[in-house]
């Protein structure tokens, strides 16, 4: 079983949302609080795809709401993107995680393989209604999530590169529009929850907003 049990076909941008509440795609709804999907306009000119949702996302409901979600506003305002045009998402839509001693705490555990790829019909579909100008791979579990296993955000950071629009053919879900955009690109860097953990939060932070510039840069 994987997310494509519970994905409707042809549904609208909400109609993903409401289906995904439901999804029993992977094991990790069974601990998980709740669904986090995505957030931002179907119009939106920016995508950003993170790893997973954390313990305050999780709660909430919401992605990007944390430390790690506020720290990335923070950079997309001084990079000169629009926060009203981008639209947030993540490779796996449950958060995993393992308990802390005593159990008061849920400390973050990274997706594996099949994990990403049971909750990727998700993103499949969202790809099928969004025609972002660029997609913005926020870490490794992204990077690996769109490009494929062997990509290395390392490798490739803050490189501005073709969009894998094939790789994300719809297939049984219907686009909203003609096609992909002919112009998109795509651009990794890191996630921002490692600037956080980075011993030099200044240098890294520096460094999330220059790559956030480049795709800046990138838009007509």
């Amino acid at each position: 079983m994987s997310a494509a049990d519970f994905v409707p076909a042809g549904a609208d941008l909400d109609g993903l949302r409401r289906a995904a509440v439901d999804c029993r795609g992977c094991h990790l709804y069974e601990n998980a609080t709740q669904t986090v999907f995505s957030k931002g306009p179907v119009s939106a000119r920016v995508v950003l795809v993170g790893e997973q949702p954390g313990d305050v996302e999780d709660r909430r409901g919401e992605p990007f709401v944390g430390p790690a979600g506020k720290l990335l506003d923070r950079a997309i305002e001084e990079a000169g993107l629009d926060p009203a045009d981008t639209y947030t998402t993540n490779a796996v839509k449950h958060f995993k995680f393992t308990p802390a001693a005593g159990g008061k705490r849920r400390i973050h555990a990274t997706p594996d393989a099949r994990e990403v790829g049971e909750c990727r019909p998700w993103l499949v579909a969202e790809f099928a209604l969004l025609d972002p100008e660029i997609v913005v791979a926020l870490g490794a579990t992204a990077g690996k999530a769109l490009f494929g296993p062997s990509f290395r955000v390392t490798k490739s950071r803050g490189m501005l590169l073709p969009w894998p629009a094939s790789a994300y053919d719809p297939g049984q879900f219907e686009r909203a529009d003609d096609g992909a955009r002919a112009s998109s690109f795509a651009l990794a860097t890191l996630h921002p929850s490692a600037v956080l953990r980075a011993d030099d939060r200044d240098a890294a932070f520096a460094g999330l907003v220059a790559d956030l510039r480049i795709a800046a840069g990138a838009l007509v």
